[in-house]
């Protein structure tokens, strides 16, 4: 079984092993403002590398996402930070972690210039969630891929 980042199994579920032709990427960034751009750049590459850029909406909406959490990584933890995509299964799984351990809050910003990161996430992602790994943490979402009925979106 391959387990996305080490998460427990009755936490974050596991998945069977991936198909071919399944897509892992893991990449570090050094704390630039330039990196949330080319993190955004690396997502449209990799999901075009792996056949997933005919949704255009998956890939629009991976790169809106990614740059959040990799904003916040910038501006909370000011370090090194991870982007790791894996697609297997009709789900896209982006994760990012930082060595920040504060866990990321939904806000209601009201009219704050920023803070709406997280609710981006919580509205456009299919799941999400955030887990403390040694001296950091993975913030990470799912995207559906496969383009039938409900893939992708949302679960109540």
């Amino acid at each position: 079984m391959l387990r996305l980042s080490g998460d427990p199994e009755d936490r974050y579920g596991a998945f069977p092993q991936p198909p071919l032709g399944a897509g892992h990427l893991s990449i570090e960034y050094d704390p630039r403002p330039c990196a949330v751009r080319e993190a955004r750049a690396e997502v449209r590459r990799q999901l075009e590398a792996w056949g997933l850029a005919e949704r255009d909406d998956v890939v629009e909406v991976a790169e809106l996402l990614v740059s959040e959490l990799a904003t916040n990584a910038l501006l909370h933890s000011a370090t090194r930070f991870r982007l790791t995509l894996f697609a297997a299964h009709g789900v896209l799984r982006c994760e990012v972690t930082d060595a920040d351990r504060r866990v990321p809050q939904v806000l209601d910003a009201g009219c704050a210039e920023n803070g709406r990161g997280m609710l981006l996430v919580q509205a456009l992602a299919r799941r999400w969630g955030c887990h403390q790994d040694g001296q950091g943490k993975t913030v990470w979402f799912e995207l559906g891929t496969c383009g039938s009925d409900g893939c992708g979106r949302r679960r109540p």
